[in-house]
Parts: structure tokens; C-alpha cells; sequence
């Protein structure tokens, strides 16, 4: 959800502190601050029956969800982002209330404006996080989700969703559900 560069240099404590005041929220890369763009009705509604399901289905079992407003910490990069949905079960992310350097899970809901960039420099990017196990892409424009899961030997296998299938797995956090829950009350764009 990038739209603009900030035109400063700021360390991540600047962008911290600054982050807390402002009204709109901005992602950091390597020292300049990027505003972001809102998002659709459809993004939204994904987003919300995704973390819903999950937060269901890790209740009580030290696993929490988070959903657009919890940035994750990528520190070998100095970046923060806002995924649309990320999962951890490690404690040490216990200790930082404002961002979480230790998911298992990062979810991105495309949207014309981003789709390039999740795809893209923004999934590079997560593959540094160690403790990540699946990134996963999910379409505002049909039925379709995008598992991108890290294998034994540390590469990133694909495996697609789509309405045939009638479900789909996030092996990370041990979830199955239906695409028809997923895009529930989803207009398609």
C-alpha cells in the first residue's frame, strides 16, 4: 500500500515515536517513510473474515492474530510494514506492543495499487523473516488464494485456491476453511 515518500532520513525509533501521533499510517523502508493508500470495501472484507477465522482457530493456543494496524519488524532490511493479517506464536513478540519481528504467517490482500509490490520487493523482503512459514496473497477480483509456504530446504513452494477446491489450508498455524467463508459478504471489484 505504498504511495509517497516522505522526503527525510529517519531512524526506526523516529518513525516509531512519529508513527504513534499520526493520523494515517505510513510503512518504513531503510530510513524514508511511505504514506499508504486506503483500501476497498472488498480488501477489508477479506481481511476481517480471514483474521476472524484464524483468531477462532488459535484461541487459547498462545498464537495471536493481527490484522492492518500491526506492523512487522523485518530488522535485517530496517523496514516495517503493515501486512493485512499476520500470525505469531513466538513469546519474544510479547515484548514489542507496537510491531512483531517473529510471524509464522503474513497474509496481503491485492489490490490494483499494491499487487506489484506484494508480489514483488514486499515478499523478498518478508523472506528474511526466519520464523515466517507462509506468505499468502489473497485476489479482490475472483475466488483465488496463493500459498506461498517456505519447504525443508528453505524455498518458497506455490500452491493455488480456487473455488474448485472448495477450501484451503494455512499449514502454519494448522487452519483449513472454505473460500466461501474467506469471501463472505464480497463484492467482487
Amino acid at each position: 500500500m505504498i504511495a509517497s515518500p516522505q522526503p527525510s532520513y529517519f531512524t526506526p525509533k523516529e518513525y516509531l515515536e512519529m508513527e504513534e501521533q499520526s493520523p494515517i499510517k505510513h510503512e518504513y523502508i531503510d530510513g524514508q517513510i511511505y504514506a499508504m493508500a486506503g483500501a476497498s470495501d472488498s480488501h477489508v472484507t477479506i481481511a476481517l473474515n480471514l483474521a476472524a477465522l484464524l483468531r477462532n482457530h488459535v484461541r487459547g493456543s498462545g498464537c495471536r492474530v493481527y490484522i492492518a494496524d500491526m506492523k512487522a519488524r523485518i530488522e535485517s532490511l530496517n523496514c516495517f510494514y503493515y501486512p493485512d493479517v499476520m500470525v505469531t506464536c513466538d513469546e519474544r513478540d510479547k515484548q514489542t506492543p507496537n510491531h512483531k519481528r517473529f510471524p509464522c504467517l503474513i497474509v496481503e490482500v491485492l489490490s490494483d495499487s499494491t499487487e506489484a509490490f506484494d508480489r514483488g520487493d514486499k515478499f523478498v523482503d518478508y523472506q528474511q523473516l526466519e520464523s515466517l512459514q507462509e506468505y499468502v496473497l489473497i485476489n479482490t477480483k475472483r475466488q483465488r488464494v496463493e500459498c506461498f509456504r517456505r519447504n525443508s530446504e528453505g524455498l518458497w513452494v506455490l500452491q493455488f485456491y480456487t473455488p474448485e477446491q472448495q477450501i484451503f489450508q494455512l499449514k502454519s498455524v494448522g487452519f483449513e476453511g472454505s473460500l466461501a467463508a474467506l469471501y463472505e459478504d464480497v463484492t467482487f471489484e
